[in-house]
């Protein structure tokens, strides 16, 4: 029998004194909507499709990947998942009844919270629109005028099911099914916020939508559900932060992202991550990209004690690309295991996979990916390429990749470089008068180059600054 029940109200503030982490601050959950019981069952879900005010339909496929999540094991593979206890978990945490278009109706703490973190100034300067989701829900919402009249849709998710539900019910799991994998089925059981986007023939979006998740309470779970229909000959830059405060517990974020890019469309999907250190975040993000179409995934991931994320798109149309380029940072404590997934199905289709990652302090980075060329993808092209580089002795980096390939008239390309901060790159800039932590941080700066130049000015300014932040110490 599921009660709603008040969290254990744990303040972050002692703990970040010791962790110098920036974001580790928190708010009471006292005043919040409704907190459900920890634990996850058939009546959960029922309450959480109740006070969403849902068709029956949806309910009906969460209760069905509810049982697929039971019937599931833990992935065999990866990083240890074994200290996750599903039963200490709250899976849905509302802190508002409902969510604001006006900044200045948002509550105290969380307009505090935002603030610190940089969002409203960033909507003024750089965003097309902006979505905030604190814990369960979303908070807060905008889109310029421009988008809204050229017909682009960005909603919550919660949103988006109400106002089009025809959409949502064509698209949602079309891409990622509730039996793909455990973590999918457990979202699509207890999904809470994320947002809908949908961008109409031919326009053209030329600022960035941007949605940052933000887990305020301690023994929380984050599932998100984000479904971004790009159609033909359109294109959007979609944007994601994530934080989190500096808990002892340990958090729960198992996202799902689908995206449609339709005939001759494009979408680059960003993820900027810095979690704390004590979440686990296990995300399933999968594009399709029909004839001609483009899909880009910029995975940045800093945070979490463990991530297991590989962004995949199935090249389902002639001459579809993709590519993804994925960047992790493992250090004390903490396991990335990124990387990438090309599903080819189509021919003249072209993927890229690069995968960067920097071990430091005894952290581990793992590449994990795989490529599939189906028998009808005559003249495909591939190309993974995966570079580590390990800053100690305790530090540790792994590669895992998979080819399978069913089609005779293809070209595949791999290659992998594990290196560490080497002495002569080192004297030769500290002989040009860099100290040495001033010229570690510059070798390191140039390794993540890639990613940093595939991003927005202000976006790569601030990923520098928090790559410094995080090297603090690491070298030299």
């Amino acid at each position: 029998m599921a009660r709603f029940a008040p969290l254990k109200h744990q303040q972050a503030s002692d703990w970040h004194k010791t962790n110098e982490y920036q974001h580790g601050f928190s708010f009471s959950t006292k005043d919040y909507a409704l907190i459900t019981s920890p634990g996850i069952n058939s009546q959960i879900v029922k309450i959480i499709s109740h006070h969403k005010d849902e068709p029956s339909w949806m309910t009906k496929k969460r209760l069905a990947a509810l049982r697929n999540f039971e019937s599931m094991s833990l992935p065999n593979w990866g990083a240890d998942l074994s200290h996750i206890n599903f039963d200490e978990i709250h899976y849905y945490l509302r802190p508002l009844s409902q969510a604001s278009q006006n900044w200045e109706d948002v509550p105290a703490d969380i307009k505090t919270t935002f603030e610190r973190i940089g969002v409203p100034q960033a909507e003024k300067e750089y965003l097309a629109g902006v979505k905030m989701q604190y814990d369960s829900e979303i908070v807060y919402g905008s889109l310029k005028k421009q988008w809204l009249k050229d017909g682009v849709i960005f909603l919550s998710m919660d949103e988006g099911l109400k106002q089009h539900p025809d959409l949502v019910q064509q698209y949602f799991g079309s891409v990622i099914p509730s039996q793909d994998n455990k973590f999918a089925a457990l979202n699509s059981a207890a999904w809470s916020g994320g947002s809908f986007v949908y961008v109409p023939p031919g326009v053209h979006v030329t600022m960035p939508l941007q949605t940052y998740f933000r887990i305020n309470a301690s023994q929380a779970g984050q599932f998100e559900r984000t479904l971004i229909i790009v159609d033909e000959g359109a294109s959007v830059h979609y944007i994601e932060g994530c934080t989190a405060p500096a808990y002892s517990t340990e958090s729960l974020h198992a996202a799902v992202v689908e995206i449609i890019v339709k005939k001759g469309a494009r979408c680059q999907y960003t993820t900027i991550q810095n979690w704390y250190k004590t979440v686990y975040n296990l995300v399933t993000k999968r594009a399709r990209v029909e004839a001609e179409g483009e899909m880009i995934w910029t995975d940045f991931n800093m945070g979490s004690k463990v991530t297991m994320k590989y962004p995949s798109f199935i090249l389902a149309g002639a001459g579809a690309k993709g590519e993804t380029l994925s960047m992790a940072v493992a250090g004390e404590g903490q396991h990335q295991d990124t990387g990438g997934k090309a599903i080819h199905l189509a021919p003249y289709t072209r993927s890229t996979i690069v995968s960067k990652s920097i071990s430091k302090n005894g952290g581990r980075a793992s590449y994990r990916g795989s490529v599939f060329v189906g028998p009808n993808a005559h003249q495909t092209k591939n190309k993974v390429i995966c570079d580590a580089l390990i800053l100690d002795p305790d530090s540790r980096s792994d590669t895992y990749p998979v080819e399978k390939v069913f089609c005779h008239d293809i070209t595949l390309e791999h290659e992998a470089t594990v290196s560490k901060i080497g002495e002569e790159q080192l004297f030769y800039l500290m002989s040009r008068g860099l100290s040495e932590q001033e010229a570690s941080k510059l070798i390191v700066q140039g390794f993540v180059a890639p990613f940093v130049r595939q991003l927005p000015l202000e976006y790569a300014v601030e990923m520098n600054r928090l790559i410094d932040y995080e090297m603090e110490g690491s070298v030299g």
